[in-house]
């Protein structure tokens, strides 16, 4: 089977316009829109003093991620969630929340608590992955602040962070899904890898028929190619 051209005309191995607008919003201690594509995503990180009850007198800090897609970012009205989250909702909440956690050294953070909150202005596909993505920017540049203030101590981060979906749609693997691409992908992926190439997650699922692990390890070398150039967007952003 030939396959078709993508909807916006890229490469298999290509990303799409990936950018990043600091200080998006004045008051939280990091802020950034992310641009990715026509998904758009504003990540705003807050620092509390204090643990979850199951943490404190551990000497440990925690980090912590709120989702939510608002009511027109998507091509019908999403309700808001009140009260009662979906699964949906909660599964990317964790995700989020393990992704950065696994770059942060939480013993030296303290009894603090780091909150990052998610909101999906317009969402085009890859929402998760460019909360984890941007949500590491607010990050560093929230860390950076408070450690230039000594309210936190300095190199706090261990490695950058960034997160990409990939798949099998036409027959053909592909780096970073567009919703088009995602909605009839025959597997999807989505993959967190840290700075030097390890892996910290990987969600993945075949939507229709099994695949094989050579598909497996494409999709993962084109996951860390596609890490790789996103990082060198975080890095430079944040200089």
């Amino acid at each position: 089977m030939i396959p078709i051209p993508r909807p916006d005309g890229r490469r298999p191995d290509e990303l799409r316009p990936v950018r990043f607008f600091l200080d998006y919003v004045d008051y939280p201690e990091g802020s950034v829109l992310v641009e990715w594509g026509r998904t758009r995503v504003l990540c705003n990180l807050t620092l509390q003093e204090g643990v979850p009850r199951w943490l404190a007198g551990s000497g440990q800090g925690w980090l912590t991620a709120e989702y939510a897609l608002l009511p027109r970012s998507t091509h019908t009205r999403t309700p808001r969630e009140n009260g009662l989250t979906g699964g949906r909702t909660q599964e990317i909440r964790r995700f989020i929340g393990r992704s950065l956690r696994a770059g942060l050294d939480l013993i030296r953070l303290g009894e603090r608590t780091l909150i990052l909150d998610c909101d999906v202005l317009q969402a085009d596909g890859g929402t998760r992955t460019a909360a984890v993505t941007g949500g590491y920017v607010a990050l560093a540049l929230a860390l950076r602040r408070l450690a230039a203030r000594g309210v936190v101590p300095p190199d706090l981060i261990r490695t950058p962070v960034a997160a990409v979906s990939v798949g099998i749609v036409q027959g053909e693997v592909r780096l970073d899904l567009c919703y088009e691409e995602d909605s009839q992908a025959e597997v999807d992926l989505n993959v967190v890898m840290t700075g030097d190439g390890r892996l910290i997650e990987v969600q993945g699922t075949a939507e229709k028929s099994p695949f094989s692990r050579y598909r497996l390890e494409r999709m993962l070398d084109l996951a860390r190619r596609g890490i790789a150039a996103l990082i060198a967007v975080q890095e430079e952003a944040l200089r």
